[in-house]
Parts: C-alpha cells; sequence; structure tokens
C-alpha cells in the first residue's frame, strides 16, 4: 500500500535505535507508512537503525527487506521530520521480474551499509577530538561553532582567530595531538540524560539550544568532557585512525580547521 502524502502523517515518533548501539547493521521492524512524496517514496517504521542526516553527518544509506526477502527498499536517503525518520528510496525488483510494495504492520528487517557507517561515524568522531585537541594545545578561547563531518572536505569551525602567524605551528600541533590521542586511546561514550546530568557531563554548561526539561544526548571522547550530539560514532578514538589535519583558515573572525582521516581496518565489533 502506497499513499500520497498530505502532510505530516499521524504517527508515533520514531525510535532511534541508534541512540543505544551505534553499531547495530542489521534490526527489525515494523511498517507504519509507505508515502509518495513529490514522486519520492518514503518509508516509516516504528523504530530504525538507520541515521537521518543531521548535526553535521550524512545519512546512512542500506536496504529494508520484508521477511522473505522477496521485497527490497533500497534506501538512498534518511531524513527526520516532526520526529518521524523517513527513508527514501526505492523498490527493487523481485527474483519474479516484478517491484513491490511493503502492507502497514508489516514486519521488515532494516540493514545498514556497514562501510558508510564506519567512515561517518570515525569522521564525526574525529570532529569531536580535534575540539579536544583545540583545548589542549591552548586555544580554548576559541568557541566550538558548527562542524561538517562528511567524507568530501570534512572541518569544525570556531568563533575567534588564530594569529597568521601562528597558524602552520597550530595546525601542526594540533595534527599531532590528534594522532597522540588516537595512538593511546579511549572509550567513547553516548547517553541519554537529564539536564542536570548532561550539564555535569559537559563540565558545567550546555548549549542556550537545549531545553531545561529536555533529556539530551551527550557524548564523551576519553576522558574529555562531552557535548550534545545525536550522531554516530566509534567505540573507541583509537578507531578513528590515522588523522590528517590539511588546512587551517581565518576569515571574518572565524577558524576554519580542515581535516580527513586516513584508511583503516577496522575491528570486527560492528554487528552484522
Amino acid at each position: 500500500m502506497v499513499e500520497a502524502a498530505g502532510g505530516a502523517p499521524d504517527l508515533p515518533a520514531t525510535q532511534l535505535g541508534y541512540f543505544d548501539d551505534m553499531w547495530q547493521l542489521q534490526a527489525s521492524a515494523h511498517v507504519l507508512s509507505v508515502l509518495v512524496e513529490e514522486s519520492k517514496i518514503a518509508i516509516i517504521v516504528d523504530c530504525t537503525i538507520l541515521y537521518p542526516q543531521g548535526g553535521g553527518q550524512p545519512s546512512d544509506k542500506g536496504f529494508i527487506l520484508s521477511i522473505d526477502e522477496q521485497t527490497r527498499f533500497r534506501v538512498e536517503d534518511v531524513r527526520t521530520r516532526d520526529g518521524l525518520v523517513y527513508h527514501y528510496g526505492f523498490f527493487e525488483a523481485s527474483d519474479l521480474g516484478n517491484s513491490s510494495t511493503f502492507q502497514i504492520g508489516q514486519e521488515v528487517i532494516l540493514y545498514v551499509d556497514k562501510s558508510r557507517r564506519q567512515l561517518n561515524s570515525r569522521l564525526h568522531t574525529a570532529g569531536h577530538l580535534i575540539d579536544v585537541c583545540i583545548e589542549n594545545i591552548g586555544l580554548s578561547s576559541l568557541q566550538p561553532g558548527k562542524g561538517h563531518h562528511f567524507p568530501d572536505g570534512p572541518f569544525v569551525e570556531y568563533k575567534g582567530a588564530v594569529p597568521a602567524s601562528d597558524i602552520e605551528s597550530r595546525r601542526a600541533a594540533l595534527e599531532a595531538e590528534a594522532n597522540r590521542l588516537v595512538a593511546a586511546g579511549g572509550t567513547v561514550q553516548a547517553a541519554v540524560c537529564s539536564y542536570e546530568e548532561a550539564r555535569n557531563r559537559c563540565g558545567g554548561q550546555l548549549p542556550d539550544y537545549i531545553a531545561k526539561d529536555s533529556k539530551p544526548r551527550i557524548v564523551s571522547i576519553g576522558s574529555s568532557f562531552g557535548c550534545p550530539c545525536g550522531g554516530t560514532h566509534v567505540k573507541d578514538i583509537s578507531e578513528i585512525g590515522s588523522m590528517k589535519v590539511s588546512q587551517i583558515r581565518v576569515k571574518k573572525g572565524l577558524t576554519k580547521v580542515s581535516y580527513n582521516v586516513l584508511p583503516f581496518e577496522y575491528p570486527m565489533h560492528f554487528e552484522n
């Protein structure tokens, strides 16, 4: 059954399975809606492990399959709106040569593209690690701003400026400190907390956009203070692999740090 979209569906908020387990790549769910939005098909399920684009991280890709695997929906993009997660893509032709659809309430299996998730998680954690390194090398006057943790040119941006004469030395120091922390390793933790606990985990303060009656998700890198984050991350800092800080650029009072991660043989704890 495919329905034409006419505003936001009246459905319960999608449960975010990756909030609790960022390394689960396969899970079951039940179909709540199959919509067509501007010629694009969107599947809504009750609980998803596929990450929707946001927070500077691109969405996951993957598949939604019927239990008998005869109906296959290829997920090309994932977005969230009004508490619902929309899985956009298309139905593939079955072994019989026919495309199909899902029924409301049908049990399905979700699969996450493993290599894409691993790379996105490494890049996102690396961006957080740059924040830690900024403090460690004596640039605590820089205030964290936006992050772009996409494979095509990841960067983190800060309010404040590094003197032009110090840019190259600071770039080298950032890269050295990042790789020192990667070599040392350290647990990456994510937890949904009360406002007070979240504030303590973040060093005594939270951004103004965090409501006091909310329960934010806090990601902590090693022994450093955490920050609010809804993205996916590696299990240990060492899983980022070697990092390259390619450039520091200062413009209009903002400091942009461009970075990347090098190819890496990933551990086996990701759940197939």
